[in-house]
């Protein structure tokens, strides 16, 4: 039976969907091509038409689930008032609900140091996406020069996604909820110590030591 070019597609979505949460809740191990392809309503034999390796899927369903991630950092910011954007963004990701739902969370927490073990294409693609997350963070840091925004961005997402490790590390009673509490306070603490006080000059140039 031949399928039209748009069934294809969506298709290739789907398993591509389908890869990413089951990454995010068991590894890359966990990942079963049968399995996916049986959700799919297709034949372990008809993985090749749609990706030329397992290593390829895993990267796009590494890209997906970043990407879903930055999407919802996005309308989150969008959806809240000036000057509450980057708490709304902190809030939702360091919650009990995003801990509990791994597969459907960030990619950063579940594969982090998977990705760091992976190919270099992965890798790569990895960075990329975590670049743009770096951006959308970096932009809620408005008045300050563009290498401190970006300093302060990585600083807060390294923060959270510490903190969404620890959290789902000790299970999901009051210590895991402190956790999550603690990392809320530190990200949001960061982005009060970044703001520029009334009567202090900011600095025009960045310091050569970096980040």
């Amino acid at each position: 039976m031949r399928y039209s070019k748009d069934h294809k597609a969506e298709t290739h979505e789907r398993i591509v969907k389908n890869a990413s949460v089951r990454l995010r809740e068991r590894g890359a191990a966990g990942l079963g091509v049968a399995e996916l392809m049986k959700d799919a309503g297709l034949t372990h034999g008809g993985f090749y038409a749609h990706f030329p390796s397992r290593d390829a899927l895993i990267g796009e369903a590494f890209a997906y689930a970043m990407q879903q991630t930055t999407g919802r950092w996005r309308k989150r910011a969008e959806q809240a008032p000036e000057g509450k954007r980057l708490a709304s963004i902190v809030n939702g990701y360091l919650s009990t609900e995003h801990r509990d739902d791994a597969g459907n969370g960030c990619a950063l927490p579940s594969l982090g140091v998977e990705a760091s073990r992976a190919n270099q294409k992965i890798r790569k693609a990895f960075a990329n996406k975590l670049e743009e997350m770096v951006e959308v963070i970096a932009e809620q840091f408005k008045d300050l020069p563009p290498k401190t925004a970006r300093r302060e961005a990585i600083a807060i997402i390294s923060t959270m996604m510490g903190a969404m490790v620890l959290a789902r590390t000790a299970g999901n009673g009051a210590f895991s909820d402190e956790i999550l509490s603690a990392g809320r306070y530190a990200a949001l603490r960061s982005e009060e110590a970044a703001k520029p006080r009334a009567g202090k000059p900011q600095p025009k140039t960045e310091a050569k030591t970096g980040i």
